[in-house]
This record gives C-alpha cells, structure tokens and sequence, in this order.
C-alpha cells in the first residue's frame, strides 16, 4: 500500500497523448488522467504490456488454453488481472504478491463469469429474460454483486446479451431471446444492477458487456461460427442490446469469436472503434474472449505477432489468457506495426478502471471477511432467487390440469424429477450445486405430508451413453441408469398407475445447452418421448415440467400433453419455485422471449420478419406464395406468449389520434381486466408495423410493455405514450452513390398494435406526417 501511495504523489513527468476520442476529455470528465499520467511516466514498455494481460488462474476449466507461471509474472508486472481464481485468501494472497512484491505494486483486476447469479444462482438469463420484470432483472444482478464482491471479484463478464434466432446454438440458453427492444431493457437493468451509481462503492462490481458482436447469429447454429449479415440488419436488429448496456454505463466490453465482414471481431477497428467508440461513445475498455487473439491465427489473418498488432491497434485493451499482447507488442512496435500511442491508450484504460473501483485507493477493498461471512448465499438472497424463478416460468399449455390439489398421489417421473446438481443451469460457475434444490425436494416441501409422491426415472436424458457423457459435465452428474429402456418405462408405468396425476420432469440436463453445446436436433430426446407415450396410455392426467435452455421443437407434445409448464433452469431455488407454481402457490406469468417452432425447418423463426413480395395472404396452403408445403408458417408458441392460471380480458385499444405531425405524440390505451379466479400477472404488448420505408421494415416490432398485477375481478388501463422516437429505425442515406447509415423517422402510415403477444394483437392504423 505505501508504494501505491508513493506513486500517486509522483510529479507528473511526462504527458501521454493519445489520438482516440477518450483521451480527449476535460479533467471534469476524466478526474483519473494526471494520476495515470504519473503512475505512466514510471513503467517500462514491458510493464505497460503486462496491464494488457488477463490470464487465467486455472480454477475453472473454459476454452483450451492455460496460462502458467502467472505467481512470476505477476512479480515482473506483467499481468494486468486475474480470472477463474477462487477463494477470498487466494485472492488476498495473490494480491499482495501484485502490490508488495512487484515493481510498481499496481493493484490486480479480479473478474470472473458472474452471469446469473455468484452463490446465489438464479434462473438462467433466457429464463430471466422471460419474466419481463426490468425491476427484478435488476435486483438479480444487485445480489450478484453483492455476493461477488464480499468474495473479492471486482469485474463481471455479464452481461451477455447476444440476440439469436437459432435455437440450435446452445449460447441462446446465456442470452437476451430474439428481441432488440426488450434486449436493450434487460441489457440496462442488468448494468444498473451491477454498477450501481457508485463504482466504487465495495459492493458494486464493473460489468463487461458480451459479446461485441452478432455472436448469436452463427451460421448453422454452431457456436463460434462465421457471422455474415448487413450493417442495417445489425444496426436494427442485434446491435441495440449491446448499445443498451452502453448507454447505462457498462465499463467494459468484451469482442466476440466471429467474424463480421470478413474480420474477426478481436481485430475489426470498424466495429471496435468505429462503431463502439465513435459512434456511441464507449469509453472504457475492450477484453477479448478467452484466447481470442490467438484464435484468429486459425481464422486465417496471420501469425500471432500480426494478428496482436491487429487487435491491440483495432481497439482491443487486454488480452485474455492468449499472451499475445504481452509477448509479441514489444517486436511489433519496433517494426512499426504498433505505436507507443496504440500501448498507451490500451494501458491507460486499464489502469482507468482500476480506479474507477477505487483499487488504487485500497487494493485489499474487497477482502472483507465478515462481508463474506453475512452477504453470500443468505435466507433473503435465496428466498428472492425462488421468486425470480417462479416468475420466469412460462406455462405453455393447461388443459385444467394444473393447479392440482395437495393431496393424494403423485407419480414424479423422468431424468429430472430428483437431480439438484442441473437446477442452477449452465453458466453457474460458483454455485454449490449439492445445495440446490431438486424438483422432489421442492414438491415434499411445498405440498407437505399430504401429498404422497411416488418417483421413478422411467428413461435416461438421452439413450446414446457417448452423447450422455458429453453433458454430464461440469458437476452437473446426470446419473446415467445402465438398466434397458424398456425396464426403465415399465417401472415408470408402474408408479404412474398408482397416482392420481402424473408430473413428468423431462427436456434437457443442463450442460446441453450453453458454450459449445449446439445441437442439430432440438425435439424432446426419443427415449424421453416414448416414455411420455407409456405414461399417457395409464390414462392419468399428464403435467410436463419442461427442463431446457433452449427454444425445442415441441409439436407431439403440445398435441398430446394435457398441461406443459416450462421452468428453464431455475437456479439453486428451482425445485422449490417449480413447486410454487405447480401447486398454484404462485400464478405463472412468464412470456416467451424468443420463438418456439413446430420444427426444426423453421429455423431461424422469430416474430419481427419482414414480408417477401408474395406473403401468405390468409390460410395455409397456397401455391406461388411464400409458405411450406408441409407445415404453416407459424410457430408453435409465439414471442411474448404464456399462459396464466386466471384469464385476462383485453378491452377495445383506444387512440388519441388517427393522423399527427411533427413532434405530436400518441396515446394508446386498453382496459385489461381479470375475469379469472387467481391474482394474475399480465405482460401488456405494445407493436407497431411501418408500412412503408425507405428500406424494408419488419410485420411488427415491440415498442413497450407493462407487467400489471390484477386481483380476480380487477380492471386496469393500461397507457402508452408513442413519441416519434419510437418510429425511428436504421435505413440508408445515399449521396453521390455513397450509402451512409443514419437513425431516422419517415412520415407515413404506421398500425399500432396492443396485445397479449405478438399474434394476438388488436390494430388501428394512423398517419403520422411530417
């Protein structure tokens, strides 16, 4: 701590002059720069490379890569952070080693894959996404922070929010749905979450961003795959999220695997620079993904030398675990490939951050050991993870089975029905899986003694023991049972005869969907159907609690089962949330943020499409127009949708006006009343449909939503207010043959619709001039 202090009183001997945006602000806007500028003036070349440097700790196993040696190096300053390392004491230890027994003793960055949730772990982001809650979104990164932080991790690589039509890509269990507009909102709550109004305030944590960008759009679904799309439907469609965790005041970035236009994104300046800093103002710094630097050697752009040069002078500031930076800058600034100005630019928005969480006022802020002992994992932290999860749920059918009573006999059948280590979903690096609570645990709790439950496994997740290996990963056992299927049915049927309902725990194990687990096929597993089949033969009435992380293809089942509720995967709380809603404890009121198609030939289905030059006009089938011969055009769930256990009545829309100019505004409101029996959530639908544009516009795009509560016989109106900033969109602006993009309302007709998701709509058309 004294050589941090003795630094910071150094006179300024030098002063660095960089050429980017960021380093032209007033001392106002950047209160940091002489002190940078002091701490600057003492290190070497090599030491400024060394704050470019994120390797990692080796605790948790992602990517290919291990950094070795990092105790040395961290003596020769020649690390700039740390990741995947566990534990407050090795944190506190390595720390000291950073400031008392390196040169400069320049505090490290500890970050780490904070993504829904640190000890706590709520329901996957997919599944968050699905509660259309900002508020409560908010209070999960909140907890997240609170938790990370008390365990000395200042920095989190959250949040992801990659947009993805393709449910084959199992990274769309981590993201936002397929949405741009509710993409931005979540993307803000979360930031908000973990930022706070005070970084450095000991319990808020910097967020990073990812992953800058289009990374859920890969071809065929395959993760880490070419992207190749045009800038409108970027700026459109997948660049909006990333900007919404920008304008909330994300402090860092991280690029994404792809490549766009043909250049990586580690070292494509247009997107880095151009887009990200110029264009909205980002200023803080930019992380690759783990190894990717290295990566774009195998993409094919050069050596490791070049394609350092490449990323650090397109805009890339540090560089996870591939080295690159740290051991090649040095020869590629004596060829000239870099400049001192592209390393000191890098380097100084490291050490920006640093401050910006207060790490050179105390590097140890984060080490608090009582902290540890009283914010991680506690009775409230938990009891608002078993809330969230229960409102993320989604109940996708409901023949009058649920809620069933709490009494008599269930029969819990199926992969799922009693494995706690796959409930808190992929992505949950520091959970304690062995605490979570598994659905079985949870329905004994909620149902007491009076429910008798009769569990049996009735089929494996899947029947391919190779394929089954693959997933059960990352302490997330799937119990493989050695005994023949048909054994595992018979036993099954046995227990359902018994029973008066029938809960069948089935869908995906947990580390099926997630990084580098895309599938080619998204239906129930075979084996796992051919026991639902066995079961509905018993006659009993048939719930499936459905389990993924991923949109699946559901058509036989929503033919055949009675009730289907999908619980995603809920955190360390699910078992007990699941059995909220089930017992009806909890009324379900998620809605699907992202399609569900009757096929896998559908991908890549999603809700705001544009029309072609000859639609379906009316039913299907019709020669010479735009549909499938052997299945509609529509999915089977659609975005924005979820049943409840009351009903909701929507009145007749009303609008202010039918025809506006200029800078009027629009009033669009709807009575919507409870005409059920339970207290229900409803999640009202703003869209609205340009009809004509300079460029092509989709068939709808949300504009806004209102989540209402209503207590059985309650009405409320519901108000929106539309502005001509809710018109805008991204469209080409020509001068001289040369096409510039620009953000821009056009007069014309537009049809306002309101509903309870997006095909259930209500329309008035109007007119809006100039």
């Amino acid at each position: 701590m004294k050589k941090i202090l003795t630094i910071l009183i150094v006179p300024l001997l030098i002063h660095i002059s960089c050429s980017s945006p960021d380093n032209n602000r007033s001392q106002a806007e950047d209160p940091y720069a002489e002190k940078i500028d002091s701490i600057m003036a003492l290190m070497t070349v090599q030491e400024k490379l060394g704050q470019l440097n994120l390797p990692s700790a080796g605790d948790v196993t992602t990517g290919l890569a291990k950094s070795t040696g990092v105790i040395q190096k961290i003596k020769e300053g020649k690390v700039g952070g740390l990741f995947n390392i566990n534990g407050l004491e090795r944190r506190r230890d390595v720390q000291k080693v950073a400031v008392e027994e390196s040169r400069l003793g320049i505090p490290l960055l500890y970050g780490m894959d904070v993504i829904h949730g640190y000890k706590t772990v709520f329901p996957i982001p997919l599944a968050l996404s699905c509660s259309w809650d900002m508020d409560m979104i908010k209070e999960t990164a909140r907890i997240a922070a609170i938790e990370a932080t008390a365990d000395g991790v200042a920095w989190t690589f959250s949040p992801m929010v990659d947009l993805s039509r393709d449910p084959r890509w199992g990274r769309i269990a981590e993201g936002i749905g397929e949405d741009p507009y509710l993409g931005y909102q979540i993307a803000q709550a979360m930031v908000h979450g973990y930022q706070g109004d005070d970084l450095t305030k000991h319990n808020t944590m910097m967020a990073c961003v990812k992953h800058m960008a289009l990374y859920g759009a890969s071809e065929a679904g395959r993760d880490y795959g070419t992207v190749d799309m045009s800038e409108l439907r970027m700026y459109n469609d997948y660049f909006p999220p990333y900007k919404g965790a920008i304008d909330a005041g994300a402090g860092s970035v991280m690029a994404s695997f792809n490549e766009i236009d043909g250049i990586p994104a580690t070292a494509n300046k247009w997107l880095l620079t151009h887009v990200l800093r110029n264009e909205w103002g980002f200023d803080g710094f930019v992380v690759s993904d783990f190894t990717g630097i290295e990566e774009m050697v195998d993409h094919g752009i050069g050596d490791l030398q070049e394609v350092s040069a490449l990323a650090l002078t397109a805009g890339e500031d540090m560089d996870m675990v591939s080295e690159g930076l740290l051991t090649t800058l040095e020869e590629s600034l004596e060829e000239g490939l870099v400049s001192m100005e592209d390393i000191d630019q890098a380097c100084r928005r490291v050490l920006e951050a640093k401050f910006k969480l207060g790490l050179f006022d105390d590097p140890y802020r984060y080490f608090d050991d009582e902290r540890k002992e009283n914010n991680i994992y506690t009775a409230e932290h938990r009891a608002k993870a078993r809330e969230v999860a229960s409102n993320s749920f989604v109940l996708l059918k409901n023949e009058d089975v649920l809620p069933p009573k709490k009494n008599g006999t269930i029969a819990l059948i199926g992969p799922m029905a009693d494995n706690k280590e796959n409930m808190p979903g992929t992505w949950s690096v520091s959970g304690d899986f062995k605490k979570a609570i598994s659905l079985k645990e949870g329905i004994q709790a909620v149902a007491g003694e009076s429910v008798n439950i009769i569990t049996a496994r009735g089929a494996n997740v899947v029947a391919d023991e190779e394929l089954e290996k693959r997933v059960s990963i990352f302490g997330k056992p799937t119990y493989r049972d050695p005994r023949p299927a048909d054994v595992l049915i018979k036993e099954a049927v046995a227990a359902a005869r018994q029973a008066d309902v029938i809960v069948a725990a089935m869908g995906e194990s947990a580390e099926m969907s997630g990084e580098s687990s895309s599938r080619s096929n998204i239906n129930i597993p075979e084996n796992q159907q051919e026991l639902l089949k066995a079961l509905l033969k018993t006659g009993k009435p048939v719930v499936m609690v459905l389990f993924t992380g991923r949109p699946l293809a559901l058509q036989w089942e929503d033919d055949h089962i009675p009730a289907i509720l999908n619980v995603w995967f809920g955190g360390m709380e699910a078992g007990y949330a699941i059995a909220d809603v089930l017992f009806g404890d909890v009324n379900p009121s998620g809605k699907l943020s992202v399609t569900f198609p009757r096929n896998l030939g559908q991908v890549p289905i999603f809700y705001n499409h544009k029309n072609t030059g000859r639609p379906l006009e009316g039913e299907w089938f019709q020669k010479f127009r735009s549909n499938y011969l052997d299945v509609p055009n529509t999915p089977l769930y659609p975005f924005g949708y979820g049943l409840s256990y009351t009903s909701f009545e929507y009145g007749e829309m009303s609008i202010s006006d039918t025809t506006l100019s200029g800078d009027a505004s629009l009033e669009v409101s709807v009575e919507v009343t409870n005409t059920g029996e339970y207290t229900g959530k409803e999640v009202v639908q703003l869209y609205i449909r340009d009809l004509v544009g300079s460029t092509t516009r989709p068939v709808k795009e949300l504009k806004n939503f209102d989540k209402i509560q209503l207590e059985p016989g309650e009405s409320k109106t519901v108000t929106f207010t539309i502005t001509t900033d809710d018109l805008k969109f991204y469209t080409y602006d020509w001068d001289d043959m040369q096409k510039d993009i620009i953000h821009r309302w056009e007069p014309g007709e537009f049809d306002i619709m309101i509903g309870a998701n997006s095909r259930d709509v209500q329309s008035k058309r109007i007119k809006w001039n100039k």
